[in-house]
């Protein structure tokens, strides 16, 4: 995610349009405050909407994780995974605890 000040998109619109096409999220301010906030526009967000597609492309870049990903969602984590599978998204369920009390009986 990149933070663009008012002034800086106005004087190098360049920044902004270089975040859009690497499909990042770009907070916009004027004064250090927030005023808006911009996404890269492609087909999810028409055909899931625009939290869904958020939240995908959120746990795609790991900035969420498989919990935080179902409890945004309203979903259980099987149905989290599931909508994450049918978009075409690598999920991986797997807890490394239960390898390190394996590990440890042996």
């Amino acid at each position: 995610m990149q933070t663009i000040g008012i002034r800086e998109l106005q004087t190098n619109p360049a920044i902004f349009t270089k975040a859009m096409e690497n499909h990042e999220f770009a907070i916009i301010t004027k004064r250090s405050t927030p005023i808006g906030i911009a996404v890269a526009f492609d087909d999810t967000v028409v055909s899931q909407g625009l939290k869904t597609s958020l939240l995908i492309e959120g746990y795609k870049k790991g900035d969420l994780s498989l919990g935080q990903f179902c409890t945004s969602m309203g979903v259980s984590k099987e149905n989290g995974m599931k909508i994450l599978s049918l978009m075409g998204v690598d999920v991986i369920d797997y807890d490394f605890g239960d390898d390190l009390k394996a590990l440890e009986m042996l």
